[in-house]
């Protein structure tokens, strides 16, 4: 039976790091959501809640580890099929909440599948590109792999919902390490560039700026002469681009996404309204100092000095009780669980299993690195939640799921030989 060893061929080590994280999360839970007068336990209150949450995940562990690993990637259709209806059925039945049509609503409880299709698009992803015909060199290949990526942004953009969509966008590293030509993470880059620059300095020092590298790039290759068309249509295509930027800023990007770049780069910012989360957050995180201020004790989360602190900004919490060494330990803490998962992923006989591992990695730490850079003011506030930390059942299920599911591939790779 190739469940029979699961037990003991299950990797206790990303198992451990998953309670730790998942206990330390609750913690933090609790402190912002607990009532100044604690007198008895509440589980109608964030915290209640969030421990019916992680409860609940025992039997889904359970489930998931008993599973044949085979159905994984036989059914990873289905499941990616099953995703995309429910991102369609939002159209109809989906719940708005602050602009945003992306939850299902069940009485006190809400569901967001966008959460759950991320391990769907991953199983698929890992489906197609361990298919030895498939070489991503080839245009038909790497156009069916940009398509199921593709697909569930595009729904979740009509949300819509940007955070998650940019999630699903992080999946190209995945490709990359599947072997996509390097050039489509270079123009991915250096759009991000331009478009930055574009809002911080004058056009005409970027076209001269670019110009200058491309006439490196010419030094060093010396290919300008058999494809001078080519690079023609690159410098066009540039300062289209940069040209461009002005107008998407202005006419195409919502006001609030105007506010969060704004906010990114000081641009007549008042702290009072838009620029008051992030302020908040910041003054928390600093007020911690090294040893923090003590498990809760924080003033600006007694306070509720910082909005959606129980979710988004559940690492306010951590800078201001735990201080620079709790939030260091944190840090170290997620740093291992995505090395191990990597190491984990490098060691598969199975490239289906390989695969899902990478993507599972992506996904993990572009969360990760996207919530806590985007509390300290380095990139824009977008909204998504820290992994296994954040208040939320959908959150905190679809991470569970998307973990344990490769835990399972990983368990069972003894049985492949």
């Amino acid at each position: 039976m190739k469940n029979q060893g699961v037990l003991n061929n299950i990797d206790w080590i990303s198992i451990m790091l998953y309670f730790i994280l998942v206990i330390m999360g609750w913690l933090n839970i609790f402190s912002t959501s607990i009532p100044l007068e604690f007198t008895s336990f509440d589980f109608g209150d964030y915290y209640g809640k969030q421990l019916i949450f992680i409860l609940l995940t025992i039997p889904l562990i359970i489930i998931l580890l008993t599973i044949d690993a085979k159905i994984y990637e036989n059914f990873s259709l289905f499941f990616y099929g099953l995703g995309i209806i429910l991102l369609l059925g939002l159209f109809v039945f989906g719940k708005t909440v602050k602009g945003q049509t992306n939850w299902y609503g069940f009485g006190g409880f809400g569901f967001q599948p966008s959460e759950f299709v991320k391990t769907a698009t991953s199983l698929l992803l890992a489906k197609y590109l361990s298919d030895s015909q498939v070489k991503l060199y080839k245009r038909k290949d790497y156009l069916r792999a940009f398509a199921i990526i593709a697909l569930p942004i595009i729904l979740i953009l009509l949300q819509p919902d940007a955070g998650s969509a940019m999630i699903f966008i992080s999946l190209i590293l995945v490709l990359n390490r599947e072997g996509l030509p390097e050039w489509f993470l270079w123009t991915g880059l250096i759009t991000v560039v331009l478009f930055i620059s574009s809002l911080l300095v004058e056009p005409m020092y970027i076209i001269a700026g670019f110009l200058f590298l491309m006439g490196f790039h010419y030094l060093k290759t010396r290919r300008i002469g058999r494809n001078i068309l080519a690079y023609l249509m690159v410098f066009i295509g540039v300062i289209i681009f940069i040209f461009s930027v002005e107008f998407v800023y202005e006419s195409v990007l919502e006001p609030h996404q105007k506010d969060r770049i704004n906010v990114l780069f000081d641009n007549n910012v008042d702290l009072k309204k838009e620029g008051y989360n992030l302020n908040q957050s910041m003054i928390a995180i600093g007020s911690g100092g090294l040893t923090g201020k003590g498990f809760l004790e924080g003033t600006q989360t007694k306070g509720g000095f910082v909005p959606e602190q129980h979710t988004d900004y559940i690492f306010t919490t951590v800078g201001e009780e735990w201080g620079f060494i709790g939030s260091t330990v944190v840090i170290l803490v997620f740093v291992i669980l995505l090395l191990r998962i990597i190491y984990l992923a490098e060691h598969q006989k199975s490239g289906f299993a390989r695969i899902y591992g990478y993507c599972v990695a992506t996904i993990l730490f572009t969360h990760f690195a996207v919530n806590i850079t985007m509390l300290i003011k380095l990139f824009p506030t977008i909204g998504v939640p820290l992994p296994f930390f954040s208040y939320g059942g959908s959150s905190l299920w679809a991470f569970t799921i998307m973990l344990f599911v490769f835990l399972k591939l990983d368990a069972n790779k003894v049985n492949e030989w």
